[in-house]
């Protein structure tokens, strides 16, 4: 039988991670030690009281109905902590949940667009970013970030043809795998911008309970108008480990929320529940984990990024995100060359930064997903190879 599939097949090609993978088991069947630093998966445990209560929910047998909606509880946990966490406020209708960020983010321009519109995203940008809009017929077109510009989007550096044209604009600060973050002038910035241009904003906020040196992490939705031109999808992965339930929050525009309720309710039939209780209680709970956490990820960029330069690896402090975004040592110009020569001589698994976009060549990502301990003996592993030159 002659099956035809979609032309799309034909932008996905074998994930950089996947081959990865296979190389790294390759080294572990040899007897190496590998030091996975590709994968941004937190090692770290969610609390003890937010697995308590999905153990409780998982056993009673009305928790595996369609859970349809939102239970009032969690969207009453989901407006009290951006109250206490964000100091915004918040009503019930300018929330709803999604199975995770990803999930939200890929489906949220058939709410907003119609094919052939034009969407900006941001080149090196997480892929779904590009991969999202994509999948809903529209017309990405790039934005660039440059360590000239501190990663920021140049705003004024926009054609106003494609600013007038642009239907959305997806921003992520603290940014994977850029690992940036933009001062509250941005935002401000940002939200006249998308008045002018009429440019509905969508704001990927993951990482913002992981930010380094002092710094509080905002939510977009703290500045004046943010409300008027966007979302923001708020995670809850990697605040409270729970990468693997996928629950996340659309924040924001009401009309927006609502749009994005309609097309949904064709697909979605509602959030387990025993994944909303651990929402409910993660959100509920106290806070002070998440602040440790925070300091951890810190003790481990330190560990890395200055052990790193010690060896004559020029890599700068990751300022938020739990990566670090590094340029490529000395004598090297191609991030896959380099990632693969580096995994076979030291053990040390990153990932090219090309994988994030064309502006990502020239840097590798490093996550921050092993204790400070090993983080150096990792360096040590670099700086024994010989492939660092002072």
């Amino acid at each position: 039988m002659n099956i035809q599939f979609a032309s799309r097949l034909t932008d996905f090609g074998e994930g950089i991670f996947s081959i990865l993978n296979v190389e790294k088991e390759k080294l572990i069947q040899a007897g190496k030690k590998v030091y996975n630093l590709s994968v941004g998966t937190p090692d770290f445990q969610p609390a003890p009281h937010v697995m308590q209560a999905v153990a409780e929910a998982a056993l009673r047998p009305d928790s595996y109905k369609y859970s349809l909606t939102d239970l009032p509880e969690l969207l009453e946990a989901v407006k009290a902590h951006y109250k206490r966490r964000f100091d915004v406020e918040i009503e019930t209708g300018e929330i709803m949940s999604v199975y995770g960020s990803q999930e939200g983010i890929t489906h949220i321009g058939l709410a907003l667009c119609n094919p052939g519109d034009v969407v900006l995203v941001p080149n090196p940008g997480y892929p779904i970013f590009k991969i999202g809009p994509s999948l809903a017929g529209c017309k990405t077109v790039e934005y660039p970030l440059s360590a000239e510009h501190d990663f920021l989007p140049d705003l004024d550096a926009i054609p106003e043809e494609t600013a007038r044209a642009a239907r959305f604009m997806i921003v992520s600060y603290p940014a994977n795998p850029i690992c940036a973050v933009a001062p509250e002038e941005f935002y401000e910035k940002l939200i006249a911008f998308a008045r002018k241009y009429q440019v509905v904003i969508l704001h990927d906020n993951a990482y913002s309970d992981i930010i380094y040196d002092e710094k509080e992490g905002r939510s977009f939705l703290g500045f004046p108008g943010a409300k008027e031109v966007g979302v923001e999808f708020y995670s809850l992965s990697k605040s409270y480990n729970l990468t693997g339930a996928r629950i996340s929050f659309v924040v924001g525009n009401a009309r927006i929320v609502q749009a994005f309720k309609t097309i949904r309710s064709q697909f979605d039939y509602g959030i387990f529940y025993p994944v909303q209780y651990a929402a409910i209680a993660a959100l509920n709970g106290p806070q002070d984990a998440v602040k440790e956490q925070c300091r951890e990820y810190e003790a481990r960029r330190d560990a890395l990024c200055s052990g790193l330069r010690n060896i004559g690896w020029e890599v700068p402090d990751s300022r938020g995100s739990m990566f670090v975004w590094a340029p490529l040592p000395a004598g090297y110009t191609n991030a896959n060359d380099f990632v693969m020569e580096l995994m076979e001589k030291t053990g040390v698994l990153c990932t090219p930064g090309s994988s994030f976009g064309s502006l990502g060549e020239g840097y590798v990502r490093l996550a921050l997903v092993l204790p400070p301990d090993e983080l150096r003996e990792a360096v040590k592993s670099i700086e024994e190879s010989g492939m660092i030159h002072k």
